[in-house]
């Protein structure tokens, strides 16, 4: 990957000998030292996203940025084109924004006033709803959707989370009937949900903080869905702070004053993000701390499942 690279920090006439590995997560984030400040160089995993769904991404990245919301701006190489093909590697440069994570694996880290955080983080994710409704997307606008079939579908978008090995027999016969009833739901309530672009991301590792601004990072899931699956995904890594109610009540309080949230459609959305990890797992489970996260992610989702089937729709 280093070589990929260095060769891509020279289509944006940066210097290879500037650049240093910052993260290694879904994508390689070098980070790249220039003149007019520092950019992140994304290096793409081979097969997860095409070109036109980048640089979708991209665009309304831009939008965001020109609209005020503090999220990186997409920089054009030398020849002006927003995403680069290095060797069969997708590469986009980003600027680098201040400030640090507010916290890693769902733990806040360093915030004193934990509501106030979530209060804030609300009204950004209303801000980035609000913007990106006002927005027409490009012709060739593609990206995800967190609809009904990609979530409860026959293919969802993280793969059948039915499928995870570490579910039981038992676990498996809930989730099927979940995952009917819920799909059920969502087609009976499809015409009053909210329904647009979304983040689908702002985990601890995905919002930061600088003084008292908040910003968001990594869009690389961001796509069509249901307005509260994005707080849902703010919510599912809380649920067991022993303060979870406030921090939820807070995150609502700081989203609700420019959208409306429906607390039973939230609590569909948050069991259905936590069967997408079910689903996210699978393939990496021979990747170091693979297992571990698996049975973490059926701890998560079995209680919600449980919770869905005693609830009012029984």
């Amino acid at each position: 990957m280093t070589g990929i690279a260095h060769q891509a920090a020279s289509l944006w006439g940066l210097d290879p000998a500037r650049i240093t590995l910052a993260a290694q997560r879904e994508n390689a984030v070098w980070r790249a030292e220039g003149p007019d400040g520092s950019h992140a160089l994304r290096l793409h995993r081979p097969g997860y996203r095409s070109g036109d769904e980048l640089r979708s991404e991209l665009e309304w990245m831009a939008m965001l940025a020109d609209g005020g919301l503090d999220v990186p701006r997409p920089v054009p190489s030398r020849n002006g084109r927003l995403v680069e093909d290095v060797g069969g590697t997708m590469v986009d440069l980003l600027t680098w924004l201040p400030g640090r994570m507010v916290g890693r694996q769902g733990a806040l880290e360093g915030i004193g006033d934990r509501t106030g955080h979530m209060r804030h983080l609300g009204a950004l994710l209303a801000r980035l709803h609000d913007l990106s409704d006002g927005w027409t997307p490009p012709p060739g606008f593609t990206r995800p959707r967190w609809d009904h079939p990609g979530l409860v579908g026959d293919t969802p978008l993280w793969g059948p989370f039915w499928d995870n090995p570490d579910l039981s027999a038992t676990d498996r016969a809930a989730l099927a009937l979940a995952r009917g009833r819920a799909g059920a739901a969502l087609q009976a309530q499809a015409p009053g949900l909210d329904f647009g672009l979304i983040h689908a991301d702002a985990i601890t590792e995905n919002v930061m903080v600088d003084g008292g601004r908040l910003s968001l990072i990594d869009f690389d899931d961001g796509g069509w869905g249901y307005r509260d699956f994005d707080l849902a995904t703010v919510l599912l890594r809380q649920l067991s702070a022993p303060d979870y109610p406030a921090l939820r009540a807070a995150l609502i309080a700081g989203y609700a004053p420019r959208r409306a949230v429906d607390a039973g459609t939230l609590d569909l959305m948050l069991m259905l993000r936590a069967l997408t990890y079910l689903g996210w797992i699978i393939p990496r489970m021979d990747e170091p701390g693979g297992r571990a996260r698996s049975l973490r992610a059926v701890a998560t989702a079995m209680p919600l499942v449980h919770a869905y089937l005693r609830g009012p729709n029984a």
